[in-house]
């Protein structure tokens, strides 16, 4: 095999590998649901108290994946969130969460639509 047959193969299979790379990326979080969750976030914690009483579930501060598990329907409806939340650290010190919120956030990301649920874990 000669360098350039070695310079090809390399090239075609490099090129293959990034292709396959590529396919497997995930599309782009819509900037819709990214502001339908800090929508929701934010209106939980102002529900609840405040930062200084109350911290939602760590999946609400995931805008990469747009809520992750947090995000529970993603429709014509818009999109509805359902998350825990509780004291301060409460997920990082182990304590039990207190509160559960699920609501609703319209699907331009602008506006809670409706608070369905926002009190003791159910």
């Amino acid at each position: 095999m000669n360098l350039s047959t070695v310079s090809a193969l390399a090239l075609i299979f490099g090129a293959g590998t990034l292709s396959g790379a590529s396919a497997l990326a995930q599309a782009p979080v819509p900037a819709s649901q990214i502001r339908a969750l800090n929508l929701a976030r934010n209106t939980a914690v102002t529900e609840n108290g405040g930062l200084s009483v109350y911290r939602p579930q760590p999946c609400m501060f995931k805008t990469s994946d747009g809520g992750g598990e947090c995000l529970v329907q993603d429709d014509a409806n818009g999109y509805t969130f359902n998350f825990l939340g509780g004291q301060p650290g409460w997920p990082e010190d182990g304590s039990n969460p207190t509160t559960e919120t699920e609501l609703q956030v319209a699907p331009d990301g602008r506006s809670v639509t409706n608070i369905i649920y926002n009190g003791s874990p159910r």
